[in-house]
């Protein structure tokens, strides 16, 4: 289905199953990271990009408080009143858009006040492969409270909102990354954000001039970020700016490295080292973009994959077979993308190399013995809209 069926068919469910027209429909895209990882909550530097994967949300408002909402991932119907919205009382696929409504409610919208509303959430945005199908859904459900509700609420506000929603009512302790690459992203661009003043930088990728393309290879491998290492992760980067004495890992650059080795142990040094190099990365690929081009940036991308391979620990056999498989067949480079413990890669990858790609990737897989990967192309796009 086209990107228009899917919103008309969106409508069309949220007719059948709330027996009305819908007031609208709001689309919002996944994300892929170019490089960055685990930085955002360290007040660093990330760029990622919309891609033209996409998450609908059908929404009318009620006469009432109420908020009931559907999707064609679950047969479940979820209601609540919003005045009596909170984390504890949400779980499951809905704690992403009924968390929104929560967090539009703590950041000073008087939810008591407020018209309920029926939503109907439809995605192409695959789930569990780092693509950030949460924050799709969160940033196209707070476009349409946005517009409805009258809040004129300027989208690096509503980033913060979604991460709110996703760290209290989802319990997944990430970053802003996803959330502002799905609201701000552009055509054929990546979002440079840094992380601790909110500023962000449309870049150009040139992907289209230079004849590139990226390859997302899913390796079925889930990953979930409220469990499994994640938070682990995060309490140890807190732990290495603690011991270096400064608010987060921002304030610690690559010279600082050799000090943070006598005081922490290994373990703790490793996380540390992981995100001081990726922030420096992130700024090389910023400035080679600008500079030389996106031909010139395979090598920060592999070396970004390493570091989260050795001292970051986060990939597993899947990522790092992909990677090599993926470089072998002519990329550019690779890295894994997304929070880790699972999901995709990325292969920057010339057109005329996508099969060739595709292919070797396949066959490395097979031979391992490893669930067959899913493999396609994304293209950067625009972020969050209103579609119908």
């Amino acid at each position: 289905m086209t990107h228009d069926d899917i919103a008309a068919q969106a409508a069309a469910d949220f007719r059948s199953q709330f027996g009305r027209a819908a007031d609208g429909v709001w689309s919002a895209p996944g994300r892929v990271n170019l490089i960055g990882e685990h930085t955002d909550y360290n007040e660093g530097f990330v760029l990622p990009f919309a891609i033209d994967r996409r998450t609908w949300a059908a929404v009318g408002l009620r006469d009432d408080n109420t908020a009931r909402v559907t999707s064609t991932f679950s047969d479940d119907e979820v209601e609540i009143e919003l005045s009596t919205v909170g984390p504890e009382q949400l779980e499951g696929w809905s704690a992403y858009p009924l968390g929104i409504a929560w967090a539009l409610g703590q950041n000073g919208v008087e939810l008591a006040e407020q018209h309920g509303f029926d939503a109907h959430i439809a995605s192409d945005v695959p789930v569990g492969a780092g693509l950030s199908s949460s924050a799709a859904i969160e940033c196209a459900v707070a476009i349409a409270l946005d517009e409805r509700w009258q809040l004129a609420i300027d989208r690096p506000t509503l980033a913060r909102v979604g991460q709110l929603a996703e760290n209290e009512a989802v319990g997944a302790p990430t970053g802003i990354m996803d959330q502002s690459a799905s609201l701000l992203g552009r055509r054929d661009s990546a979002v440079f954000l840094d992380c601790r003043s909110l500023r962000s930088e449309i870049v150009d990728l040139g992907f289209a001039a230079a004849g590139l393309a990226i390859v997302i290879i899913d390796t079925k491998v889930s990953h979930s970020h409220a469990t499994g290492g994640y938070a682990a992760r995060r309490a140890s980067c807190e732990a290495g700016a603690a011991a270096l004495g400064v608010e987060s890992l921002r304030d610690v650059g690559v010279a600082d490295l050799d000090r943070a080795r006598e005081i922490m142990d290994d373990e703790t040094f490793r996380r540390v080292r992981h995100v001081v190099t990726e922030n420096a990365r992130v700024l090389a690929t910023v400035r080679t973009l600008r500079e030389s081009g996106p031909l010139a940036i395979g090598e920060i991308l592999d070396a970004s994959h390493v570091s989260m391979r050795d001292d970051f620990e986060i990939s597993v056999a899947e990522l790092d077979l992909a990677v090599v498989a993926a470089r072998e067949a002519g990329a550019i480079g690779a890295r894994m993308t997304g929070g880790g413990f699972g999901g995709a890669a990325i292969a920057l990858t010339p057109l005329a190399l996508i099969d060739e790609v595709t292919a070797r990737v396949g066959e490395a897989f097979a031979q391992a013995g490893y669930t067959a990967p899913e493999i396609f192309t994304v293209t950067p796009s625009d972020g969050a809209k209103r579609e119908l």
